[in-house]
């Protein structure tokens, strides 16, 4: 039997334009892409809703907030990878890459240990029990700040779908917390530290910089290149950051923090990649440069949910918004991530592609999601 559907009487976000038409699926991929307001016998009228790819989200912490809801909490483990699936199928996101930390320290007040190589044997034994909705990979967020990256590193191999690997640096001082009083406010919140014990765990990330900084950078590209998987940079605030990744043979740039970042990152045909929250709340949370000015500047690429999985879809349509550009805009969250971590058989309604599509409308600016499909079947 051939698994067949059409979607007919839709708006359909193609890679350039957008068109009224039809698209035909067969087996899990489109066959037929054609243009009219007619609905065969038998097709799903979508009633003049938008029919665009699936998202494709490449840095998302949601699966470590589903695993550890509050401080201290650690919830089970095939409930929470289930929760954040389905939250993420329920959001338009078909593709994702799970956000996962490497690296951890033993040795501070505000200790992290190691929990990525143990999640990751749970995701894939749910995998391929065949009970999640959407496709999975990793992205591995190698911290260079800290005292066990390489160790943790080498507990992964190509056979774990590492796509991404991101070089961390959250020394303070720079990057992200160039504003050491933002780090200070995050960090007395979560850790209940005085003034000393904040100021003690300064030092000690400094002195973990300077102890293994650059050997945990040389390893990570090493570790990227094993993997087979896209290296990107963290929070780039400098020209002389940018053609230090550059050097290391990075292509994309997750959250670069200033307009100086992102124009030499432009210069270096380094894709920039900011957070939708941002784009949405009008600014960054940190303090650092804001998504849409980037926009503005034509210097955003793609769109990355981080920690807000609906902010994805809401995001695209206001950067459609814009630049005047519905198509350009979906194309930041489906396409353009798709091609920056190589994946050529999805991001776009393109014959041969996966069936990976969602059906929305937009009410006041807000989407309205209305259907999703993995390879054809139907998922939220």
């Amino acid at each position: 039997m051939t698994d067949e559907m059409i979607f007919a009487n839709a708006i359909l976000v193609l890679p350039d334009e957008t068109l009224h038409g039809s698209v035909k699926v067969q087996n899990g991929e489109i066959v037929d892409i054609a243009a009219g307001v007619n609905v065969p016998e038998g097709a799903l009228d979508c009633e003049g809703d938008f029919l665009a790819p699936g998202l494709v989200e490449l840095h998302t912490d949601n699966l470590e907030r589903h695993i550890q809801p509050r401080p201290s909490v650690d919830w089970p483990h095939a409930a929470a990878i289930m929760a954040h699936d389905a939250e993420l199928a329920g959001c338009g996101i078909t593709t994702v890459f799970d956000a996962l930390r490497v690296g951890s320290t033993v040795k501070t007040e505000a200790r992290y240990g190691k929990y990525a190589r143990d999640l990751t044997n749970e995701l894939w034994q749910l995998r391929a029990q065949q009970v999640l909705k959407i496709s999975h990979f990793l992205h591995l967020r190698a911290e260079v700040c800290s005292e066990t990256l390489v160790a943790e590193l080498n507990e992964f191999t190509g056979d774990d779908r590492v796509g991404l690997v991101s070089l961390m640096d959250h020394t303070p001082g720079q990057r992200q917390f160039r504003d050491i009083s933002k780090l200070e406010a995050y960090v007395k919140g979560k850790h209940g530290f005085d003034d000393a014990g904040f100021q003690a765990h300064v030092q000690s990330l400094k002195e973990m910089r300077a102890t293994y900084g650059e050997k945990h950078e040389k390893a990570t590209v090493a570790a990227a290149s094993r993997f087979g998987a896209v290296l990107a940079s963290h929070d780039d605030t400098t020209e002389e950051q940018v053609s230090v990744s550059a050097g290391y043979g990075i292509r994309l740039a997750e959250f670069p923090t200033t307009v100086e970042a992102a124009r030499a990152c432009r210069a270096h045909e380094i894709k920039v990649m900011m957070g939708a929250p941002n784009l949405v709340r009008g600014g960054s949370h940190s303090g650092n440069v804001a998504a849409r000015d980037l926009a503005e500047l034509e210097l955003l690429d793609i769109v990355s949910s981080d920690y807000v999985p609906a902010a994805l879809l809401m995001s695209a349509i206001l950067l459609g918004d814009i630049w005047g550009d519905m198509a350009r805009g979906l194309a930041t969250v489906t396409q353009t991530p798709a091609d920056a971590v190589n994946l050529s058989d999805r991001g776009r309604i393109a014959l041969g592609k996966r069936a990976d599509l969602i059906r929305f409308r937009v009410q006041d600016q807000t989407p309205v999601l209305r259907g999703v499909w993995s390879r054809g079947q139907r998922v939220a």
